[in-house]
């Protein structure tokens, strides 16, 4: 077939994450079985506006707020490409519209709804309040207006059980899991107890929550680390300085930057515990590259979190908000050295069940399954 994924980020960009990883993964193991794929995203400062990697061929234009979208239409009515077979439409809070101009079949991808997540942005006020309202309202909205008769590919129950609530038929829901990329990370765990957070440095993944909590553990055991693995603005990097600065942590802290594939496994491999605070996710794909290597993590049961971590058995999770939780729970499984443990091999042996190679076979048949049906 010839596909077109859509998508508001794509390879180069800056806050290329978790669901572009997973985009990845999956058009890569469709152009190796024989398919022709298009990716169309926004246009990345200093990258090319159309090139071909891995097979794939890469098409940026526009801003990825919004821009895109608009580009995304205009590219597809009056641009030079193969006629699709397959409209792949990527959700990331605003989706790219396709039942309104693409006749083609058509899947639509999505992580997780944005729900709360539309009032955390970085707009100055009143436009803060403006998009986040604008979002919130209009997303369920989107759904049931547009999407009721479209398949929809997701990540995990939590995202599938949102959109049945939004009018989703749930016979037109596929959960495939992400897969991992893992690292042989033989390394022993620091002989101080240290908390790593790993992701995005933003305040929907919760890092502030991480500051606050670790600041309460050190009143208890001055002698812990937290380590920060992931990428910031500078802006919002000088406020969590600030933050630091203000909680009496700095001394145990360390921020260490974007980090490589094999430096991010190593920090894992030692760190004690990983402490994820999001708000909401689609899967957590860091919280199965912890248990890689063996580290349990610390959560708050929102979705996402909630499926890719067993709650009491690979990690444990906390109540929405609760950080006197997290500190506590961090406190109580390293302490613990039998739960530590047990916790530990069994976050190991879960994270087994799940690679890419698993995930993008699924996600094969699934394509190659709409090929031959009439819902589109």
């Amino acid at each position: 077939m010839n596909i077109l994924m859509l998508s508001w980020r794509g390879p180069g960009h800056p806050n290329y994450g978790g669901a572009e990883i997973s985009t990845y993964h999956h058009i890569r193991a469709w152009v190796k079985a024989g398919h022709q794929v298009y990716w169309f995203t926004s246009s990345v400062l200093h990258s090319p506006s159309e090139e071909t990697i891995d097979g794939v061929h890469i098409i940026r234009r526009g801003f990825q707020i919004l821009q895109v979208q608009f580009a995304a239409v205009i590219w597809y009515f009056f641009s030079p490409h193969p006629k699709f077979d397959l409209v792949v439409d990527q959700f990331h809070g605003i989706p790219f519209f396709t039942p309104l101009f693409v006749r083609s079949k058509k899947l639509a991808f999505i992580h997780e709804v944005a729900k709360e997540v539309w009032w955390i942005n970085h707009l100055r006020f009143p436009a803060n309040y403006i998009f986040g309202t604008a979002g919130f309202i209009s997303e369920p909205l989107i759904f049931r207006l547009f999407y009721r008769h479209i398949p929809f590919f997701t990540v995990s129950q939590s995202t599938k059980q949102d959109l049945i609530k939004w009018s989703i038929p749930a016979s037109n829901i596929y959960i495939i899991p992400n897969g991992t990329t893992t690292l042989p990370a033989k390394f022993a765990k620091e002989k101080t107890p240290t908390v790593i957070f790993l992701g995005a440095v933003a305040h929907d993944k919760g890092i502030e929550d991480t500051l606050f909590a670790f600041s309460y553990i050190i009143k208890l055991h001055p002698q812990w680390r937290l380590w920060i693995v992931g990428k910031s603005e500078p802006t919002y990097q000088a406020k969590l300085d600030e933050l630091g600065l203000h909680l009496g942590i700095n001394s145990r802290l360390k921020f260490w930057g974007f980090v490589n594939q094999r430096k991010k496994f190593e920090l894992l491999a030692k760190a004690h515990v990983m402490l994820n605070p999001s708000i909401r996710e689609g899967w957590g794909l860091v919280n199965i590259e912890a248990n890689s290597v063996g580290t349990p993590v610390v959560a708050y049961d929102v979705p996402g979190c909630r499926d890719s971590i067993q709650n009491g058995t690979t990690g444990l999770l906390c109540p929405k908000g609760d950080i006197s939780c997290l500190a506590k729970t961090c406190v109580r499984l390293v302490s613990d050295n039998k739960l530590y443990e047990k916790t530990s091999a069994q976050a190991k042996k879960w994270s087994l069940q799940f690679s890419w190679a698993k995930s993008a076979s699924l996600s094969l048949k699934l394509i190659e399954t709409l090929r031959t049906t009439s819902l589109h």
